[in-house]
């Protein structure tokens, strides 16, 4: 009973901590603490993707670009935000679906190169296409979102927009992998050909897992376009897949809370790290890698770990329970 309070507890303090973290905090604190939210929704969709379904992709970033750049586009024409992000993600939807297609063929690095071909062929789209995306020079200016009694031109307000869309999305991914749809995920992870010798459809699930993936990354796109008000294509290059891949890695893929905390690590670390000046990117890559090699489950394994070594479940036998029964 008591571990079953636990997780409600730790995920209600985690809420109110996020709510406390700006409070006091200058302009730029505030805005890379909503840069964690939004990469941790980017990270949250691959982590269904990868973690749950494992299917690699390496496209996460470019469907935060078409998130981004079908807001932009349209709020700049006068449309709100409200009525332009969900456009956005049903694009991201649907090219989402469209990817998972070749998931039905290939696996593995095959998978990859496929997905980040399609990540290559997304930039050269928004760079060559000046007329729509305004090319290497981007697009500015787009307006925030304004509900009337509630606007986010302030940074500290729009924060707060921010971590309440995260935590909405939170609960919908749960809900998610909660469902019947997130242990079928599991099973496609594990094995495909029991999956589909226990009666799960894995082509429709391989094709859902990409779909919601990509629309997670739609939606962070969305949320840069009114944070940063100014897009560009190298904002979306295949470094920043490699970014939120990084980030689901190290957080600990197939587990909830793994984003959240890779996207700690990825974008919060090097801010504590300023303080060895030039060097505190080799000492954020060298912490990383000793993680990743002594800790390869991700952040989240580390407290499996602990949990282990101190409180180790009880098993009992199963023959020994037949036994005492038949006595």
């Amino acid at each position: 009973m008591m571990r079953g309070w636990v997780r409600p507890l730790l995920i209600i303090g985690l809420i109110v901590l996020a709510m406390l973290a700006p409070i006091g905090q200058g302009n730029y604190i505030i805005y890379v603490l909503t840069s964690w939210l939004i990469f941790s929704i980017a990270a949250m969709g691959l982590n269904l993707t990868l973690g749950y379904a494992g299917q690699i992709s390496l496209a996460q970033a470019s469907f935060m670009a078409i998130g981004a750049y079908t807001t932009a586009i349209l709020t700049l024409a006068g449309w709100h935000w409200v009525l332009a992000m969900p456009l956005g993600l049903v694009l991201c939807f649907i090219v989402g679906l469209v990817l998972g297609y070749p998931a039905l063929r290939v696996k593995g690095h095959f998978l990859a190169f496929v997905t980040l071909a399609f990540n290559t062929l997304v930039f050269l789209v928004l760079r060559n296409e000046e007329w729509l995306t305004g090319g290497t020079y981007g697009l500015v200016g787009m307006p925030r979102p304004d509900f009337g009694l509630f606007a986010t031109m302030k940074q500290i307000h729009f924060y707060y927009f921010t971590l309440g869309v995260t935590v909405l999305s939170g609960l919908v991914m749960w809900g998610i992998v909660r469902s019947p749809w997130g242990r079928a995920f599991k099973a496609l992870r594990e094995n495909q050909i029991r999956a589909e010798s226990l009666g799960v459809d894995t082509k429709r699930l391989t094709l859902l897992a990409f779909a919601i993936g990509s629309t997670y990354g739609g939606l962070a796109g969305s949320l840069i376009t009114p944070l940063v008000q100014f897009i560009e294509p190298g904002s979306f290059a295949l470094a920043h897949s490699l970014r939120i891949l990084l980030m689901v890695v190290v957080g600990g893929a197939g587990f909830f809370f793994g984003p959240f905390l890779g996207a700690g690590v990825v974008i919060l670390l090097p801010e504590f790290l300023r303080f060895t000046q030039d060097y505190y990117l080799i000492v954020y890559s060298a912490l990383v890698i000793v993680m990743l090699v002594f800790v390869p489950a991700g952040l989240i394994g580390i407290w499996g770990k602990v949990r282990d070594r101190f409180w180790p479940k009880q098993q009992i036998r199963g023959d020994i329970k037949e036994g005492a029964r038949l006595k």
